[in-house]
């Protein structure tokens, strides 16, 4: 079967002269925030990406095509279109063989990424273990999705309003890598640091590209996770948002909100909350990983020519 995969000219001219190529994903533009405001971040995400030495390469489907690098009226359409399927392992090829639309998750990525030789992604944060899930068992598949692909992952942690402790310890039963930039605490999302303690650590691209491709090199499955902190002068201190994240979960038992209902009814409600600062710093943190997964995409490149 002929794989129906779609480079967009840039991506394609940057596969064929050897630069590097940072991936991203496309439900923070369909799912994360309203028109027209989701392509302007879109569009200042990739000229980050650009402006610190990579491609960008935005991955989604779109009528049954799995495109990797968006041309801008595709990017535009993306934007403006409504009721787009969220896409993750379990739905990413039946929407393709339908023919379908849909944004990808951080799972989707990374197996799109794999696909098309792409060796780090840039997201907000990653999916995990909600909490109550030792009743609900509702657990992100974008860990099981690190533990098996093998493309570096920047993201300013896991989303705050999960177990992020449980998290973490899936994250270490699957062997994934996961990697504080910069600094010894695991970064909060919204917030740059937390109690809990990163893994690893690691202050330089060069660094991290050379664990990426040594675990190539030594033949272990998986990825790894850059956690990297949302810059000081944009968070929101974890102390002040705890109060906040608190009251959002509880609106949301009060509604009887579940399943893959609970991140976007949690991240409105927080939204609401904190009177839009909240997406100010989802912003800020976006950007930020961007230009981290730039710097080390270049140094894999770099390596390997």
């Amino acid at each position: 079967m002929t794989l129906p995969l779609t480079l967009s000219a840039e991506v394609a001219q940057a596969r064929t002269a050897g630069t590097p190529i940072v991936a991203l994903e496309s439900t923070i533009i369909t799912h994360g925030m309203p028109h027209p405001q989701n392509l302007e971040v879109a569009r200042q995400v990739e000229d980050d990406i650009r402006a610190a030495g990579a491609v960008p390469a935005t991955i989604a489907v779109m009528d049954g095509q799995l495109h990797i690098g968006l041309e801008p009226d595709q990017l535009e359409a993306l934007a403006k279109a409504r009721n787009v399927a969220k896409l993750s392992r379990a739905d990413l090829a039946v929407c393709i063989a339908r023919g379908g639309t849909g944004a990808t998750t951080v799972a989707a990525t990374m197996i799109a990424a794999q696909l098309a030789g792409i060796a780090v992604f840039a997201t907000g944060g990653i999916g995990g273990v909600h909490k109550g899930a030792e009743n609900s068992f509702d657990i992100s598949a974008d860990l099981m999705e690190l533990a098996q692909t093998p493309v570096t992952v920047v993201a300013a942690g896991a989303k705050a309003i999960l177990d992020v402790a449980k998290t973490l310890e899936v994250l270490e039963t699957q062997g994934v890598p996961v990697i504080a930039f910069g600094q010894d605490s695991f970064p909060a999302f919204w917030s740059a640091s937390s109690t809990l303690k990163a893994p690893l650590r690691m202050d330089d691209p060069a660094q991290i590209a050379q664990a990426h491709r040594m675990r190539a090199a030594l033949g272990l499955p998986g990825g790894q996770l850059v956690a990297n902190p949302i810059p000081a002068a944009d968070e929101i201190p974890a102390a002040e948002m705890a109060p906040v994240i608190a009251k959002a979960q509880a609106d949301a038992a009060a509604h009887g909100i579940s399943g893959k209902s609970v991140t976007p009814y949690l991240l409105q409600r927080i939204f609401e909350l904190t009177k839009g600062r909240s997406l100010t710093a989802n912003i800020a943190l976006v950007r930020n990983n961007a230009r981290l997964a730039a710097r080390i995409a270049v140094q894999i490149a770099t390596a390997d020519a």
